[in-house]
């Protein structure tokens, strides 16, 4: 069985946090959301958790950051095309997040953008051609994110 990976978050808004997972792809799972918790699913292995900062706080002593403000963490999604990439950005940018708060990462054989949702996470959208990359490692001609 492949390992699930649960990234938990703490969000102001249950119910604007969930929209905004449902627009930019996520389905939600009632089985594992209240009022309290939504657990919003992008494929079978990852599963984010949306939780009240009162839910959050019962899972840790330490203060919760302002995701705003300061960065702990890096979300990174892949996709099966550049396309994939730019229509996840403007679905995150259209439900209410902000688009592009990193450079755009254009290699030739990997492209990625990011968005932040309206609690601040961040987030890295990426597309990779796995075959061009490794050739490109293989020449000497580029190291493992410059371009080939």
């Amino acid at each position: 069985m492949p390992k699930l990976i649960f990234i938990n978050l703490p969000v102001g808004d249950l119910a604007h946090a969930t929209a905004f997972y449902e627009a930019v792809g996520a389905t939600k799972n009632p089985q594992f959301s209240d009022n309290t918790a939504s657990c919003m699913v992008f494929s079978d292995t990852i599963h984010v958790m949306l939780l009240t900062h009162d839910k959050f706080r019962q899972f840790t002593p330490k203060k919760i950051s302002d995701a705003k403000t300061t960065n702990q963490v890096l979300i990174c999604m892949s996709a099966d095309n550049r396309e994939a990439v730019d229509d996840t950005i403007g679905r995150a940018a259209r439900a209410g997040g902000r688009a592009d708060p990193s450079p755009k990462q254009d290699f030739g054989f990997m492209y990625g953008r990011s968005f932040e949702d309206p609690d601040g996470h961040m987030w890295e959208v990426m597309w990779m051609d796995v075959e061009a990359h490794n050739k490109a490692m293989a020449s000497g001609q580029a190291n493992a994110c410059s371009p080939a």
